[in-house]
């Protein structure tokens, strides 16, 4: 069982930065996939970013690519989300999951975190 806690979003400006901090509990979270979704309302929740167990492949959305990098901290059992750059279309409620496998479907991910606000004004 992993039990997963999001912080750091909040009300930045266009072309602000933020980042988000996904605290794990649970001695297995090193061996599973990490990703973050975020979902905006009347929309469906969309992947963001993974980064495999051992931190040497990540992968991103296009909309997120170059402006955002996911990593992770086994021994802290913590992951992080940095976003620069930030956009309007960013605003969101950005999960943080974890799962055995690497997708970006989100019912591939058995864990999630309750959410945190991200809304960048313009």
């Amino acid at each position: 069982q992993v039990q997963l806690v999001e912080s750091g979003g909040g009300l930045v400006q266009a072309g602000g930065s933020l980042r988000l901090s996904c605290a794990a509990s649970g001695r297995t979270f090193s061996s599973y996939t990490v990703g973050w979704f975020r979902q905006a309302p009347g929309k469906e929740r969309e992947f963001v970013a993974a980064v495999r167990w051992s931190a040497s492949n990540t992968y991103y959305a296009n909309s997120v690519k170059g402006r955002f990098t996911i990593s992770r901290d086994n021994a802290k059992n913590m992951a992080f989300l940095q976003m620069n750059s930030l956009k309007p279309e960013d605003t969101a409620v950005y999960y943080c999951a974890a799962g055995a496998r690497t997708d970006t479907w989100p019912r591939a991910y058995d864990y999630w975190g309750q959410g945190t606000q991200v809304t960048v004004s313009s």
